[in-house]
């Protein structure tokens, strides 16, 4: 790797094991326990046990979903920045966006935990469950995707939602529309369909309830110049002034999460090393999907994270 490339800090918005994460860095560093504490005293009730424990069903509520990853993920970032390693940019992929503001010093843990419980729970209420789905299409790319989507769905809603790599993209709706969505694309070509393990269809035009109630917070938050550029997921654009976060914020909710963009314009800003700050490895694969060329790495615990300052050093 040039050890001149840049180093991009993505932060991810779901885990790939529930209960224990975050645990290993709770215990071995005293930055990680500080914000397990803080934000447990930020919510008044112990969010980390409920990380380190369980039970799984109440951890994948997403009012809880939503703080626990933003903790755990500000927690690596604490270990990461108490060891010298900075980026030159961060991104989040929808909650992770998130993590990554308070990681360049534009949002207070306390402003985001508080906001980001409320979101899970807005999110969660704009559609009543059962009513709404989300879907992976992996083989199609985006036009063909947004393409079918147009033509399924009817007098229902049908839209992508996360434009995760070339060959993977997300769609959200109303259930029946999505499972119309799944059955065209496969007749299409799609190498295949998943139904997500979602509560809410996030980030299609379903949740304008959660926007708008969403909004209401977050112009009570005063937002920093970041310390970092950020790409944000709405656009695929990078801010860097505190007074263009809470817009993009707002239609974040209701918009397409656009990783791939987002990625790409980080490759042509120099980035050549994109680590992965918290739990689970979904991030890594995907920037994998978009361009192999460059490197990536994950920090969620003590080994992923001294495999990690391995890899930085040379850019020191």
């Amino acid at each position: 790797m040039n050890p001149s490339a840049k180093i991009a800090f993505i932060f991810p918005g779901q885990a790939s094991q529930y209960p224990g994460m975050g645990k290993e860095l709770y215990d071995e560093f005293k930055v990680a326990r500080l914000v397990f504490e803080e934000t447990d005293q930020i919510l008044g009730f112990p969010l980390s046990q409920l990380c380190f424990n369980g039970p799984e069903e109440e951890l994948r509520l997403t009012e809880n979903t939503q703080p626990a990853l933003l903790t755990v993920s500000i927690a690596a970032f604490r270990v990461l920045s108490s060891k010298g390693v900075l980026p030159h940019f961060v991104a989040g992929h929808s909650l992770g966006e998130y993590s990554a503001l308070v990681a360049a010093e534009s949002l207070s843990l306390s402003d985001a935990v508080t906001t980001v419980r409320n979101r899970g729970k807005y999110m969660q209420e704009a559609v009543p469950r059962g009513q709404g789905a989300m879907a992976a299409i992996l083989g199609l790319d985006q036009d063909r995707v947004q393409d079918l989507c147009e033509e399924v769905a009817r007098d229902e809603v049908l839209a992508t939602a996360n434009l995760n790599s070339p060959v993977q993209i997300v769609i959200a709706g109303t259930e029946a529309a999505v499972l119309r969505g799944m059955e065209l694309a496969r007749a299409r070509g799609a190498k295949k369909t998943i139904l997500l393990p979602v509560s809410a269809p996030f980030h299609c035009p379903l949740m304008q309830p959660a926007q708008e109630r969403l909004r209401n917070d977050l112009a009570q938050i005063q937002f920093r110049d970041l310390q970092f550029p950020l790409i944000n997921n709405a656009d695929a654009a990078e801010i860097s002034s505190g007074d263009d976060i809470m817009d993009s914020l707002i239609r974040q909710v209701s918009s397409p999460v656009r990783w791939t963009e987002s990625v790409r314009l980080m490759i042509t800003k120099g980035v050549g090393l994109f680590v992965e700050v918290g739990p689970g490895r979904v991030l890594s694969g995907l920037v994998r999907q978009i361009d192999k060329r460059v490197k990536t790495s994950n920090v969620e615990d003590v080994k992923s994270l001294n495999e990690t300052l391995e890899l930085v050093e040379p850019l020191e």
